[in-house]
């Protein structure tokens, strides 16, 4: 018997289509909090204080393979969608966490340090150009780490691989890095006018946006360095 079609599943009619992906947004966003609810309860107890960037940090570790497994989720909807987008986001979970987490601890570690020493330059007596610089470089951790993010949900790599991958495509691929750009714009504002909870909330979304934008990217790497 031949491979079952996704569309039987969903549906031929435009009503059937369009709840099939608010069913998908909706599950996607709920995995989400949940697998990062633990640490994002701790953010709320520890917010308030530079000193407590340390410990924010750890809390941003489930942050990484939570996405990952979004990202993972999100690209079987753009190819062969059906009405099991746990079953997709928990595989890719399992399948990606600890590679993800390998470069992910890093990362977060740097923007540990950063915010760290950001939220002390009033008392260091620092010119606020140094602050500039810095936010600069946390900015472009997080346009990395974008590249990162999909090509380690996607793809088999090594860490190291991955992170040379990574910053490789910011140059060879720079719409893709301006969209990643634009993103942490977007989340940085959308942080800075209403409130963080609100980007959590629309962290599904983000994560499709994310996908779409670094396709280019996942496109050529899966064509040049993969069998």
């Amino acid at each position: 018997m031949s491979g079952r079609d996704p569309a039987d599943e969903i549906g031929a009619g435009v009503l059937s289509r369009a709840a099939a992906v608010v069913y998908w947004f909706l599950v996607v966003e709920v995995l989400l909090v949940l697998t990062t609810a633990p640490a994002l309860v701790l953010v709320l107890f520890l917010a308030g204080g530079a000193g407590n960037a340390p410990l924010i940090g750890l809390c941003f570790l489930p942050v990484g393979p939570a996405l990952s497994a979004a990202v993972f989720a999100w690209r079987v909807f753009l190819t062969d969608r059906d009405l099991a987008p746990a079953r997709h986001f928990l595989r890719g979970y399992r399948l990606n966490w600890l590679d993800v987490l390998r470069w992910w601890a890093p990362a977060v570690l740097l923007l540990t340090v950063v915010g760290f020493t950001l939220g002390n330059l009033g008392l260091a007596g620092v010119p606020a150009a140094y602050g500039v610089l810095l936010l600069l470089v946390a900015v472009g951790v997080l346009v990395w780490a974008s590249n990162a993010l999909v090509l380690s949900s996607a793809l088999s790599l090594r860490a190291r691989d991955t992170a040379r991958l990574a910053s490789y495509y910011l140059g060879a691929r720079p719409a893709s890095a301006f969209g990643a750009l634009s993103l942490v714009v977007a989340a940085g504002g959308l942080v800075a006018l209403t409130s963080d909870w609100v980007l959590v909330l629309l962290a599904s979304p983000f994560t499709l946006v994310l996908l779409r934008n670094a396709e280019p990217v996942l496109r050529d790497a899966t064509e040049r360095f993969t069998a």
